[in-house]
């Protein structure tokens, strides 16, 4: 009976295991775009674009402040920020 249970055991945390090892989705997604005029670009770190397995496409805009901001990518200001960021960069 021993034997049963800890086999019964086994399985049970093994399926457990491979449930939580199974989610490789996106870590970030945006459902919404920042709603006023892009923050000042003293205060913007850093940009990272979203996965494509997102629901939709979105610009992630980092702060100084530790916050995120999510932008349209077809906007004219994002792709602005976007380039200013990538000549800081260099």
């Amino acid at each position: 009976m021993k034997t049963t249970h800890i086999l019964l055991l086994c399985i049970l945390g093994a399926a457990l295991l491979s449930a939580v090892k199974c989610s490789n989705g996106p870590d970030n997604c945006c459902f919404k775009f920042y709603p006023r005029k892009y923050p000042s670009l003293k205060l913007i770190k850093s940009y990272r674009l979203t996965d494509r397995r997102c629901p939709m496409p979105a610009v992630i805009f980092f702060t100084k402040l530790s916050s995120s901001i999510c932008m349209d990518p077809s906007a004219s200001s994002t792709k602005i920020l976007m380039k200013i960021l990538d000549r800081r960069s260099f």
